[in-house]
């Protein structure tokens, strides 16, 4: 039995990191410490908490720790775990993807250049990243439009050139049109451009212009008049600021009620060459500081090119080590600043205020999608927390349930849950409906801060008028068991109106059902968004359901043999195949498998003839 008190009492004054787990055994946090003797119990004194903090230590069942030599060393393993585990009351940065960069590959003999997301120590120029693939794109086309390099992937000389050539969008290196010198003054040009080094290079194509013009050679200056149009143009669209240093990432936080955006700005030579914004929820009662130590560790660490300067509004705690780990990282200098005058702060405060442009609008558009749902089931507050259930199985066996949830008119597939059938036997879905509903809501009412949450504001069936019925049906015997049990239990707090999702003959979304069987009228993207829920919980049960069947038929007569486990089983199937071939064996073939002797082979024999 883990006696929280007890342990406490036996932690180290030493950096480490510490590992807070549920009485399921869910890692439900994770954390760093200079001192985790000071830290950790911090958590387990009468202080000033937030509201999440509360909520984690309340489900804390025990603990656990990691001593490690340094504050640095805790730092890159607590972000490992979070990454790894995403513990529930972590702030949790989904952020998977991988940006583009445009690579200009210097080393080969005619450099090409081309988006990637993968960045390698080639000895190529990386430049990014860019927020997003269309960014990128326009860049690309840009650069081959006005500068007539090569377009094909692999170099190599030909007998003739491509239709680039005749089109006048390549010169050729191939058929050697062009010389390496020549191509490499090209090459030059777009790393300028990239690099955001336009002025230098536009006076010098305006003298080449002008002597071009002087020697009568009026295309070659007219092409190169068309480049310098759109090399000022690209300038100008980049501009940002006066800002002289090379790269420079600026980071916004604005809060609302429900949630947190962070807005990021990538300035490279003084140009902002794209932006990325974050959402973040449950973290309104959290210091901004604490907000962005959390993103700054998440974000950068293992990032392959990183700023030279990270901007932020608030000094964060932890600013000496995360710049010492990301130094060493990149190979140089990386600093986190926070400017107090000039045009730094001002660009701290553009990106503050787009930050909570891009929150408003996101909050506006689900306010709307609210609003309109409550008008149209016609309830008396805002669904912000709605469930849908549905049933699978096939010809009866293997019945399951998958749940999904949609919070403020965005669906959590971290809150979907899937169910297996207790008590029905055969294809029987209404039942299988009201007792999945009935087991869902036992956990909230028994247990509000546990895993599945508060209760639901509005339940949705995949089904008609039979489904909707037997929800109901679990929710009024709830009621009536809970105030047998006790008196004063408030009923009301089960008051959750139920509809149903029905469908049409081939299987897609085609109303919203209340209880009356009155299908609901709603707009194009309400229904979009309906679809998409029906969607998401069809798919969580069908999931569910098809591991399970596969499970089942993975299963052989071997899992039954005493003395036959996973590392056997396994060594039999790989030589013999089959339960068959393995039953068509003789005792000395099988006695070749290590562990089995002969009493065990003689068994196995017995069990599969």
């Amino acid at each position: 039995m883990f006696n929280i008190e007890e342990e406490l009492k036996k932690l180290p004054s030493k950096p480490g990191v510490y590992i807070m787990h549920d009485k399921n055994d869910k890692i439900i946090y994770v954390g760093k410490a200079i001192s985790l003797k000071n830290r950790v119990r911090q958590y387990f004194r009468k202080t000033n908490k937030t509201k999440r903090i509360q909520n984690m230590v309340a489900l804390i069942d025990h603990f656990e720790y990691i001593v490690t030599d340094n504050e640095a060393e805790a730092l890159i393993l607590e972000c490992n775990l979070i990454k790894k585990n995403m513990p529930k009351f972590n702030v949790l940065l989904k952020d998977g993807k991988t940006y583009p960069y445009i690579k200009v590959n210097i080393k080969a003999e005619y450099p090409d250049v081309y988006i990637t997301r993968r960045i390698l120590n080639d000895g190529a120029k990386y430049f990014g990243p860019y927020a997003n693939s269309g960014s990128a794109k326009e860049m690309i086309e840009f650069i081959k439009s006005k500068f007539k390099i090569r377009q094909c992937k692999s170099f190599k000389y030909k007998d003739r050139p491509c239709l680039n050539y005749h089109i006048k969008k390549c010169m050729a290196p191939c058929m050697g049109y062009i010389t390496r010198e020549e191509y490499m003054k090209q090459i030059d040009e777009i790393i300028n451009v990239l690099e955001g080094k336009t002025d230098k290079l536009l006076k010098q194509l305006n003298e080449e212009m002008e002597e071009s013009a002087k020697n009568m050679q009026y295309e070659k200056a007219a092409y190169i008049r068309d480049k310098i149009t759109a090399i000022e143009r690209i300038s100008a669209k980049q501009k940002v600021s006066n800002i002289s240093e090379n790269d420079i990432d600026v980071i916004g936080l604005a809060k609302s009620d429900t949630r947190v955006c962070i807005e990021v700005f990538f300035v490279r030579k003084s140009k902002m060459i794209g932006r990325e914004h974050f959402f973040l929820n449950d973290l309104v009662d959290e210091e901004p500081k604490e907000i962005l130590s959390n993103f700054i560790k998440q974000y950068y660490m293992g990032r392959p090119i990183l700023p030279n300067k990270i901007m932020i509004r608030e000094e964060i705690e932890d600013k000496e080590i995360i710049e010492e780990l990301l130094t060493k990282e990149a190979g140089r200098k990386v600093e986190i600043k926070t400017p107090q005058k000039g045009g730094k702060l001002r660009l701290v405060e553009m990106a503050e205020n787009n930050a909570k442009i891009t929150l408003e609008n996101k909050e506006k558009d689900k306010n709307t999608i609210l609003m309109e749902l409550k008008e149209v089931l016609k309830i008396d507050k805002l669904p912000r927390k709605i469930e849908c259930y549905d049933i699978s199985n096939l010809s009866g066996t293997n019945m399951v349930a998958g749940m999904s949830v949609m919070q403020d008119g965005s669906i959590k597939k971290n809150m979907a849950r899937r169910f297996k059938i207790k008590t029905v036997f055969g294809q029987d879905d209404p039942r299988c409906m009201k007792e999945v509903i009935t087991r869902r809501l036992i956990h909230s009412v028994e247990n509000p801060n546990g895993g599945f949450g508060r209760l639901p504001d509005v339940i949705f069936v995949d089904g008609g008028i039979t489904q909707i019925k037997a929800a109901i049906e679990g929710i009024e015997d709830l009621k009536k068991e809970y105030k047998e049990k006790n008196d004063e239990f408030d009923c009301k707090i089960l008051d959750i109106p139920v509809f149903g999702m029905v469908k049409n003959d081939k299987h897609q979304t085609r109303a919203l059902m209340n209880k009356e069987r009155e299908e609901l009228k709603i707009s194009e993207n309400l229904f979009n968004l309906i679809t998409k829920f029906q969607d998401s919980v069809h798919d969580t049960a069908i999931g569910y359901h098809k591991k399970l069947r596969e499970r089942e038929l993975t299963k052989s007569k071997l899992d039954e043999i005493p003395g036959i486990g996973k590392v056997k089983r396994t060594a039999l199937l790989k030589k013999f195949g089959s339960s068959k071939k393995i039953a068509e064996a003789s005792i000395e073939e099988l006695m070749q498998i290590k562990g089995i002797n002969e009493n065990l082979a003689k068994k196995i024999k017995e069990e599969l003839m």
